[in-house]
């Protein structure tokens, strides 16, 4: 098995931890039959990919075996934004998908003990094929028995119908939203669309909120950039905002 080693997992301030450790806690009460779960959101720049490293991560430490897939196959920024070095020939998601590898050609160690990888591989602009193929179904077959969660990093619902295709193979989805940004209808339309693919919406994270700690008043915590833009999901003007998650 191959290793891969993420180089920029931001460290949480204490508030961000705490509601970090929360977030997990509740994931683990959700019950054992909630293995494979997909993170998806309703636009861009609500910091969806970074939350659920977090998560992965988190998890992983507590000593679940967590394997995090890489399904947001138009434009993945994982590996490039966290500095994931996955050595020489990195294979991905896409390749085992489209018949240039095997299975455990794209399942990768991390340099977190108990967290798994399998990144993207190639991004294509056509991935609904890959995503409704048997071989995807396969594989989240084998992670499930293999893992103690599976989670899938998606694109955003409200831009592109991959997440609720994804959602369908899932036992539940989690919606990441951005506080004072995503919009209620927004909200209610993705659930709505994942719920028609007949996985039940498990929670919400509110993102970047605004928090009174100590009477100074913060967000939390990590800084990261957005590189979604129209051209990939075809609603959203592309913006390279600093915000915080």
């Amino acid at each position: 098995m191959k290793n891969a080693v993420i180089h920029n997992l931001k460290e949480l301030d204490y508030v961000g931890t705490e509601a970090l450790n929360t977030i997990c806690s509740n994931l683990s009460f959700a019950g054992t039959n909630l293995k494979k779960i997909v993170f998806t959101s309703c636009a861009s720049s609500e910091g969806k990919t970074f939350l659920t490293l977090q998560i992965a991560s988190t998890l992983a430490k507590r000593g679940k075996r967590v394997v995090l897939i890489d399904v947001d196959v138009r434009r993945s920024v994982l590996v490039s934004r966290h500095r994931i070095d996955l050595g020489d020939q990195p294979l991905g998601l896409t390749h085992y998908l489209t018949g240039h590898c095997r299975m455990e050609d794209i399942i990768y160690t991390t340099n977190i003990p108990n967290f798994f990888l399998i990144p993207v591989g190639r991004n294509t602009s056509n991935p609904l094929p890959l995503l409704t193929s048997p071989e995807f179904k396969d594989l989240l077959k084998f992670c499930g028995e293999q893992f103690d969660l599976v989670l899938l990093d998606a694109a955003p619902i409200g831009l592109v119908i991959d997440a609720a295709e994804v959602a369908r193979r899932c036992d539940g989805a989690v919606l990441i939203t951005r506080y004072r940004k995503t919009r209620t209808r927004e909200m209610v339309m993705a659930k709505q669309q994942i719920e028609q693919a007949n996985c039940p919406v498990i929670g919400c994270i509110i993102n970047a909120v605004e928090m009174d700690t100590l009477s100074a008043r913060k967000n939390y915590s990590s800084s990261y950039y957005s590189h979604y833009n129209s051209s990939y999901y075809g609603s959203t003007k592309e913006k390279k905002k600093k915000g915080t998650a």
